[in-house]
């Protein structure tokens, strides 16, 4: 029995939302059909705005390009970015050093973190910053550097230099965009070299990131998927992507 269009374009849409790419000839073999029917397939999910022809095949459109102002990403997905926050908190042990990049997610974790006083807390995030000298009672080290104020964080030459003189038990990523393919990117280069930094300079690197993340790509490369220890994501995620991310080896949390 042939697959009709909506089966196929379910198909297709659910391969880009993994791989981020999908290919004609490798689309034709899977849906049993001719590549040009894959090719007319791909013309109409151009038109409806779902992908990008390229030769050969056909990426995800990349609708990110430019992140939301700071102030709109931190309600976005809130719900989801709070109980990832309080799952990732709880993986702290007493008497742990630990990083947090300057992310929405991260930021989730701090109310958290209160009653952790033999904790030190490590973070280039002055929103993070903030928030941690009103509740968080540990050890609180801010890494310095030149300010970012549309990031409201610090990076550049003197953020790095100070992150190489720590070594930490934990550090808490967050990414712009996660992919199979392109790995994990983050919509701004300075902050991507600082996360990069941070995952270097730790034992354990935990990815905390909400579903919306998965199967996109944004500007500034962070690192390699199988570069993470742990994702920490909400129940929302695919199943499709957790089963591609275990079969990296990495351990998987869902937050309820």
């Amino acid at each position: 029995m042939s697959l009709t269009y909506e089966d196929r374009r379910m198909t297709i849409l659910n391969q880009l939302d993994v791989e981020g790419k999908v290919q004609v000839h490798h689309l034709s073999e899977l849906l049993n059909v001719s590549t040009e029917t894959v090719r007319r397939d791909l013309d109409r999910l151009e038109k409806e705005g779902k992908l990008r022809k390229v030769y050969g095949g056909a990426v995800r459109m990349r609708m990110e390009l430019v992140e939301p102002p700071f102030q709109s990403r931190v309600q976005m997905m809130k719900p989801e970015k709070m109980a990832i926050g309080k799952l990732a908190a709880s993986l702290v042990q007493d008497g742990e050093t630990i990083m947090l990049d300057n992310g929405t997610t991260t930021i989730e974790m701090i109310p958290f973190l209160k009653d952790k006083t033999n904790v030190t807390l490590i973070t280039n995030s002055i929103t993070i910053l903030n928030l941690a000298m009103e509740t968080f009672r540990g050890r609180l080290i801010f890494t310095g550097g030149e300010v970012n104020q549309e990031c409201r964080a610090v990076t550049g030459s003197l953020a790095d230099q100070m992150l190489d003189q720590f070594k930490v038990n934990k550090a808490f990523i967050s990414a712009g965009g996660i992919s199979l393919t392109d790995g994990l990117t983050d919509f701004h280069l300075a902050e991507a070299v600082i996360a990069r930094k941070m995952m270097q300079r730790a034992e354990e690197v935990i990815l905390v990131a909400d579903h919306s993340k998965f199967g996109l790509s944004t500007f500034a490369r962070v690192a390699n998927l199988k570069d993470i220890s742990m994702l920490v994501t909400d129940s929302g995620c695919p199943k499709e992507w957790i089963d591609k991310v275990k079969a990296l080896g990495i351990e998987v949390r869902i937050s309820e």
